[in-house]
C-alpha cells in the first residue's frame, strides 16, 4: 500500500462532480490510502450551524480524515471565491509540509478553477456602501442593470453576490493560467442521469431524517431568514414550509428538483474544463491510483 511518500513534493489532487455524485466518499477513500488530507470545494459548506441542509460530511463519515474548508464563516459573513483560493492555497502547501496528498473535493466550480488555473481575481470594489445598495435590489433588478450595461452574468446567477461582484468588477474576466502544474491531478466523477437522480432522492430522504428542518428553524432564530446562506439551497423551502405555504411532501420533492437543477448547474461549468478526467466512480479510483503509484517512491 502506498503511504504517501513520493519522490517529488506530493501532487495535488482535485476530485469534482456534482452534488451527490459520490466525490467525498471517493476522497476519503483515497486519503486513507496515501495519507490524504481533504479541502472541500464547496460553497455551502463554509458555513456553520447549516450542517444537515448543506450535507456536510459527519464526524464519523469523514473517518478520521483531516477535513478543512468546512465551518469557516457564520451565515450572512462574506466569503469570496478570491477568498477560497487563498485559504486552499495555504492549506495545500501546509498539507504538503507535511508529507501528505491534498485532496480537494467540491462541485463549487468558480472555487475549483481559481486554485487549478491560479486565477487573478481583479478589486470587487472597496466601496461598501455601493455593494450593501446593490445586495438589497432583487435579481431582476440586478439583472436589468448588466443587461443595460453590457456586464455578463455570472455562470450561477441566482447567487446575488456573484451577480453583484460581477457589475463591481464592471464585467472584467478573470486573469487565468491556461495550464496546469505538472504536479496536479483532476479527476470529475460522471454519473448516468438516473443513478444520480436517485442518489439525490435517497440523500434529500435522509436530510430530512436527520433534522434539517429544526436546523433551519435554530440557525433562522440566531441569524435570520435573509442572510445569504439561507436564501439558497434547502433553506427558503423550508421557510415557506414553516409559514404553511408548503406541505411535508411539497417541501421534499421541491428540494429533490433544486439539488438536480444544481447538479445541472455543476456539471455545465465543469464540463467546459479541458483538463479534468470524466470517469464513473471505480474508473476514477482506478485512474487516480495509477497516477499516485507512478509518482510514489513505493
Amino acid at each position: 500500500m502506498a503511504t504517501g511518500r513520493f519522490r517529488s513534493e506530493p501532487p495535488l489532487v482535485l476530485i469534482v462532480g456534482p452534488t451527490a455524485s459520490g466525490k467525498t466518499s471517493l476522497g476519503i477513500k483515497l486519503a486513507k490510502q496515501y495519507d490524504g488530507e481533504i479541502i472541500s470545494a464547496d460553497s455551502r459548506a463554509i458555513y456553520r450551524d447549516l450542517s444537515v441542509g448543506t450535507a456536510k460530511p459527519s464526524v464519523e463519515e469523514q473517518d478520521g480524515i483531516p477535513h478543512w474548508g468546512i465551518d469557516l464563516v457564520d451565515p450572512g459573513e462574506r466569503f469570496t471565491a478570491s477568498d477560497f483560493q487563498q485559504y486552499a492555497n495555504t492549506k495545500v502547501a501546509e498539507i504538503r509540509a507535511r508529507g501528505h496528498v491534498p485532496i480537494i473535493v467540491g462541485g463549487t466550480g468558480l472555487y475549483v478553477d481559481a486554485v487549478m488555473y491560479n486565477f487573478e481575481f481583479p478589486d470587487e470594489g472597496n466601496d461598501v456602501e455601493r455593494r450593501e445598495a446593490l445586495m438589497a435590489q432583487g435579481l431582476d433588478e440586478l439583472y436589468d442593470y448588466c443587461s443595460k450595461n453590457n456586464i455578463s452574468l455570472p455562470e450561477n446567477k441566482k447567487n446575488k453576490r456573484y451577480v453583484v461582484n460581477n457589475i463591481l468588477r464592471k464585467g472584467r474576466s478573470l486573469k487565468r493560467k491556461h495550464e496546469l502544474d505538472g504536479n496536479t491531478i483532476v479527476v470529475g466523477i460522471s454519473t448516468e442521469r438516473d443513478i444520480l437522480r436517485s442518489r439525490i432522492e435517497k440523500r434529500a430522504a435522509i436530510i430530512f431524517r436527520d433534522g434539517v428542518i429544526e436546523e433551519a428553524k435554530k440557525a433562522a432564530a440566531k441569524y435570520g431568514w435573509d442572510n445569504e446562506a439561507m436564501t439558497g439551497n434547502i433553506y427558503p423551502l423550508i421557510h415557506d414550509y414553516l409559514d404553511g405555504r408548503l406541505t411535508a411532501d411539497e417541501l421534499e420533492q421541491k428540494f429533490i428538483v433544486r439539488d438536480w437543477q444544481l447538479a445541472k448547474r455543476q456539471l455545465t461549468w465543469l464540463r467546459r474544463n479541458e483538463h479534468i478526467y470524466w470517469a464513473n466512480l471505480d474508473e476514477a479510483y482506478t485512474y487516480l491510483t495509477r497516477r499516485l503509484d507512478e509518482l510514489s517512491n513505493l
